[in-house]
């Protein structure tokens, strides 16, 4: 019983002499710095029905699914992203397409904390077409679509390969829709 005693109060006096030896303070959790290249960008004008200026650190690569379309993805291989471009011959369908792109846009609402439209109208090319800005810890942060009207339509969405963290993202996603609205400013029909 006596040992029991002694045992008991040398257990208390060890863990009072450990746990009163040093202050400790939780830190902030921190992200990795993330160098981003300078902005340069280089006239994409190939067999697609459309040409614009792409950043220099991307690779436009066909998609390998749909090779007799015109449909590519713009691969940032730093940044780990991906720009889905699809494309669509308007032939009387315009409407759908409106549609098509308004639900691939708005299903990322369970994630996100907002959806920032932003629109685009080039009168002289025949550009005309909205920015979606997905806020939030969405699969998709940035979507677009542009149009003529008549004959073409153009949808892009942009993906990272990795888990959706808005905080830890923004810097890169901010420097990619800049790369975008770029892209969409210097687009033209063929």
């Amino acid at each position: 019983m006596k040992s029991n005693r002694y045992l008991l109060f040398l257990s208390i006096v060890t863990v009072i002499l450990y746990s009163c030896g040093r202050d400790y303070t939780p830190r902030e959790p921190g992200y990795f710095r993330i160098d981003l290249p300078e902005k340069k960008y280089v006239l994409m004008d190939s067999v697609y029905p459309y040409s614009f200026e792409m950043p220099e650190y991307t690779q436009l690569k066909t998609d390998k699914y749909h090779p007799d379309t015109y449909n590519s993805n713009l691969v940032f291989p730093r940044l780990k992203a991906t720009l889905h471009l699809t494309y669509f011959k308007v032939n009387g369908n315009i409407d759908g397409l409106f549609e098509d792109n308004r639900k691939m846009v708005y299903k990322h609402t369970i994630k996100a904390d907002a959806i920032n439209e932003q629109y685009y109208e080039d009168t002289v090319k025949h550009v005309y077409g909205a920015l979606y800005e997905i806020k939030g810890n969405a699969a998709s942060s940035v979507q677009f679509y542009v149009t003529d009207s008549t004959q073409h339509f153009l949808r892009g969405a942009l993906y990272f390969n990795t888990k959706p963290n808005k905080d830890s993202l923004a810097p890169v996603i901010q420097f990619v829709e800049e790369d975008i609205i770029h892209l969409i400013e210097t687009l033209s029909w063929k």
